[in-house]
């Protein structure tokens, strides 16, 4: 049996070093500028197939060994794909948040997980907030979806969520809506006409 090796032949490309004109490597003068090509002053610019480029058929073919991977069908680098990361939110330590009413503490809201939804419970809008003021707000000056805190990093923080009252921390300015703010323990957080006071650990 007669084994045939397919060979690709190529033509070696140098540029002009008067102009910079690409020349063939048998070309003695420049078809630009008209300077003869020494030898001597000769650069190769680059290899290029004088064919286009064949698809590797066979593993042993030794005249495809000189193409790029990338030339040949294959991937030079090829990088496995990684499954995303799932991202969960870290459970907070153990925290909770109390009612404070002329001085004295009349309820608290133990804090599990990482994000509770501050307001007042209202089933037929699906309203079900985890620290539920409904009782402890008469005058009904807490909003629905009042305000979130959350758990992140370390750290507490508040966010108003466009309530008809306000958030206040500290009895400082009223919160921006849709802005997170820090909070620490110990610190009141008044959502409406209720004072809240977080405590941690």
């Amino acid at each position: 049996m007669c084994l045939y090796r397919r060979r690709i032949s190529f033509t070696v490309m140098i540029q002009c070093p008067h102009c910079g004109a690409d020349l063939l490597d048998t070309d003695l003068y420049c078809g630009t500028c008209g300077i003869r090509v020494q030898s001597s002053a000769r650069t190769l610019a680059s290899a290029r197939p004088s064919g286009p480029a064949l698809p590797k058929t066979d593993e042993d073919d030794e005249s495809l060994r000189w193409m790029p991977k990338t030339l040949a069908g294959i991937e030079s680098n090829p990088v496995a794909p990684t499954e995303p990361r799932e991202c969960r939110p870290v459970d907070a330590p153990p925290a909770r948040l109390v009612v404070i009413r002329h001085g004295q503490l009349v309820r608290e809201f133990p804090l599990q997980g990482s994000r509770w939804l501050i307001g007042r419970w209202d089933p037929q809008r699906r309203v079900f907030p985890d620290v539920d003021l409904d009782n402890e707000d008469p005058e009904a000056t807490v909003s629905r979806q009042h305000a979130c805190l959350t758990y992140q990093n370390g750290q507490y923080f508040i966010e108003d969520l466009g309530s008809t009252n306000g958030t206040f921390i500290n009895r400082g300015h009223r919160l921006i809506p849709g802005r997170r703010y820090l909070v620490e323990d110990g610190d009141e957080i008044i959502v409406g006409k209720t004072f809240l006071k977080l405590v941690i650990g």
